[in-house]
């Protein structure tokens, strides 16, 4: 297994890279693209649907839909407001579950609910590319994001006690929370204070750092809540040692449209 994992890690750490980072415009929509259908093909079974052709159906849905806002930018404010109230009463649906599940077990609900996760994360992406420094707010978003799991792995494991959500991730703990959210605000400070930032500057970078880290918490507890809902333990196994896809990006699919509205608020605030 660890063999399988490290060989993926290698063939598919440079092509994201490069798509991320390389890429620009149509092409690196595209890319995007290309990702959250996959995401999408692995969440029709999520939904309930094991027919390929049903999943594959879906993930031309989602497709048209790509297209459909990259020709209509107009609608990105809307798509990224949706994914903000989705993603809170996501976390009230971890928080309450299993009980909860009764108010989203249909199979239109979770396929409506697969569209508010992946469409937001790709209009997101899309989005904070355009801006000035576009690649390196794509890498700020990540590196948010993989501090908090390495920071929560290694408190966790310290002094994790009391558990997070136990019916839905029984590994994850408070403490390992807590210690995620110091390790990302202990980046975000130490970056602004190499970048000379101002007062108000750094503030709302360390507000909005800690909202993205619970959001992107929150991502990966809704992946989480689906596959043990659906009695499975991985997407799918396209990612051989990783399992698949929303596996890999369940936090960045939270994080990433959060992230792109605290943008906009930092420029409509005068803050960036």
């Amino acid at each position: 297994m660890l063999k399988q994992r490290i060989i993926t890690a290698l063939i598919l750490a440079p092509l994201a890279l490069c798509g991320f980072f390389l890429l620009e415009g149509g092409s690196f929509a595209l890319f995007i693209g290309a990702v959250v259908v996959l995401g999408a093909w692995e969440w029709a079974r999520l939904a309930g649907f094991e027919t390929q052709s049903v999943r594959m159906g879906y993930a031309v849905v989602v497709a048209v839909l790509l297209f459909a806002l990259y020709v209509l930018p107009g609608l990105a404010p809307w798509i990224l407001v949706a994914a903000l109230i989705w993603w809170i009463a996501a976390t009230w649906l971890v928080l309450t579950y299993p009980e909860s599940s009764e108010h989203w077990s249909s199979v239109l609900c979770k396929l409506v609910i697969g569209l508010l996760i992946l469409l937001p994360a790709w209009q997101g992406l899309v989005l904070i590319k355009l801006e000035p420094m576009g690649n390196w707010l794509i890498l700020s978003v990540m590196v948010l994001v993989w501090g908090a799991d390495i920071g929560a792995y290694f408190s966790g494991k310290a002094f994790g006690k009391r558990k997070l959500a136990p019916k839905v991730s029984p590994g994850k703990s408070w403490e390992g929370l807590y210690g995620g959210l110091v390790a990302c605000l202990l980046i975000t400070l130490a970056v602004g204070l190499y970048r000379s930032w101002a007062a108000a500057e750094i503030l709302f970078a360390l507000v909005g750092a800690a909202v993205v880290v619970l959001i992107s918490v929150v991502g990966d507890l809704t992946e989480s809540m689906f596959k043990r809902k659906s009695g499975v333990k991985d997407s799918s196994n396209l990612l051989p040692g990783h399992g698949g896809v929303l596996d890999r990006i369940d936090s960045l699919t939270a994080a990433i449209p959060v992230f792109a509205l605290l943008l906009w608020a930092a420029k409509d605030w005068g803050v960036m």
